[in-house]
């Protein structure tokens, strides 16, 4: 008997050293890194951030129990260089992709995708990946069709599920979203979103034809929960660039009903382009709330999973609210009363959220008045990961995220550069804005300049106070700007723009 309680001894305690040994192998093991990426998504459409027509529980959840920055900024205010430089860590300056170049069309057999990323592109999935890490992109790519060089699986992704070609991403309710370089059919009927309604004949039965029975969203989440399960066991980087809230106005009619009524609206018959909507101002609220409840669903996921100490997630937006497609950002004081929207580097254009949560690490509650914008993501993933990062043009915000502030690397200034609308920079310089519009017309165009402490929404123009501040921010351009690599792009080598004169 007493060889048998010696036996017992000797499986519990061996049992017990192998519970603490993976208990601490859990612990040694490289955090879970999960970015969620909103899609022309005002700085002021969360309830965390001032909204009050939209509601945003899990969003606000995650900001109560995590950090909210409120200085962040996008790298560019467009869609597809703005994930480009996201994933690469360069600003407008020196990324390969700056604008939204489009090729094919918007049908299923002209889908060809936007200009893909080179072969070789140091992204911050492959750099993930090299550190063994299992990574996974669910969303929009928008840098690359699948038998480009810009494919995601060619750039560091093991996974990918969603649209490939951003202008597919402008239905809700697709024919097929792509999984890695197959082709994935929904049940959905054809459609063409940019199909405009008459609005003296439209009737219901016309409203309904931008709507389908299987929500690319819904699909979407399903893929990131399965690949959270199927990783668990090991270090994994998800990067989830959901599609909402950009358009086309569509999402389930059970989302839209919980704000009929709320709020005074009229149809909208797509005469700014994207679907039509019968209740424009309520669909749009009700896309933000379900981009809020796929939020919770992954919060969820890994709470359910025990991984909550060991996953750092994340959560921010491309750019600024849309102008068009029938969406309201005034009505929903969307950009919390800055200057421009989407495609503009004024605050309104550029000014995202960002918020982190890492139970243990990360202050619960707290806020953060760091500058900071997207392309520091790639030193942040490296630092969180405890790996080096490569060559970018970001810092690490580790420190600022985890309340070691002291230990902050600061910078004297973020530079954004964007071809598209006219040809457009800015600067931010402490409590400075240097903006340039209008640069493809004149060359020789003098700055705005705005106090953003005084002054946020930039409406007080003190340029010929400061003239010293005006030559620092020319000199910024002249060590940040590269040439672009099409001539599209290139607005700032006065050589190139006289050429393209003759």
């Amino acid at each position: 008997m007493k060889n048998v309680f010696m036996l017992f001894g000797l499986l519990a305690a061996t049992v017990g050293a192998g519970t603490a040994s993976a208990q601490q192998k859990a612990k040694q093991r490289r955090p879970n890194i999960i970015f969620i990426y909103a899609d022309d998504l005002g700085v002021g459409e969360l309830g965390a951030y001032g909204q009050q027509k939209i509601k945003t529980p899990h969003l606000d959840k995650l900001a109560r129990e995590g950090v909210k920055f409120n200085q962040f900024y996008t790298s560019t205010p467009v869609c597809a260089p703005a994930r480009c430089m996201l994933m690469t860590g360069r600003h407008g300056g020196h990324s390969y992709i700056r604008g939204n170049y489009e090729l094919g069309g918007f049908s299923d057999s002209l889908e060809a995708g936007q200009m893909p990323l080179p072969e070789g592109t140091m992204t911050v999935a492959r750099m993930l990946k090299q550190a063994g890490y299992k990574t996974g992109a669910i969303g929009k790519w928008g840098l690359g069709m699948y038998y480009s060089t810009g494919s995601p699986n060619k750039q560091g992704f093991d996974y990918f599920y969603g649209y490939l070609d951003q202008k597919q991403a402008h239905n809700f309710y697709p024919s097929h979203l792509w999984e890695n370089s197959r082709w994935d059919t929904l049940n959905n009927p054809p459609m063409y979103v940019h199909k405009r309604l008459d609005p003296a004949t439209a009737t219901d039965e016309d409203f309904n034809y931008f709507k389908g029975k299987e929500y690319a969203v819904d699909a979407m989440t399903g893929k990131a929960v399965n690949f959270i399960k199927e990783n668990q066991a090991q270090p994994f980087f998800l990067y989830l660039p959901y599609t909402i809230p950009h358009v086309s106005l569509q999402v389930p009619d059970a989302a839209v009903q919980q704000y009929i009524g709320q709020f005074p609206e009229k149809p909208y018959y797509g005469q700014q382009s994207y679907a039509a909507a019968k209740y424009p101002l309520s669909t749009y609220a009700a896309m933000i709330t379900y981009l809020d409840a796929q939020v919770g669903i992954i919060m969820e996921q890994v709470k359910k999973l025990g991984l909550d100490e060991n996953t750092v997630i994340m959560f921010s937006s491309d750019n600024g609210a849309t102008f068009n497609g029938g969406v309201d950002a005034k009505f929903f004081n969307s950009v919390s009363g800055l200057r421009g929207l989407k495609m503009d580097v004024y605050e309104g254009g550029i000014r995202e959220p960002f918020i982190a949560r890492w139970p243990g690490k990360i202050p619960a509650n707290t806020q953060s008045a760091l500058v900071a914008v997207q392309y520091d993501m790639m030193a942040t993933f490296a630092a969180i990961a405890g790996i080096a990062a490569p060559e970018n043009d970001g810092i690490s915000l580790l420190p600022e995220m985890t309340g070691n502030r002291g230990s902050q690397a600061q910078r004297p200034y973020i530079y954004f550069e964007y071809p598209e609308k006219g040809g457009q920079l800015a600067i931010r310089m402490g409590k400075w804005k240097g903006v340039k519009t209008g640069l493809k017309q004149n060359l020789h165009k003098t700055w705005e300049l705005y106090d953003l402490s005084a002054d946020p929404s930039e409406s007080k123009d003190l340029a010929a106070q400061h003239p010293d501040i005006l030559r620092q921010l020319d000199a910024i351009v002249k060590k940040e700007h590269r040439p672009a690599h099409i001539k599209e792009w290139e607005f700032l080598d006065s050589k190139l723009t006289e050429k393209e004169k003759m």
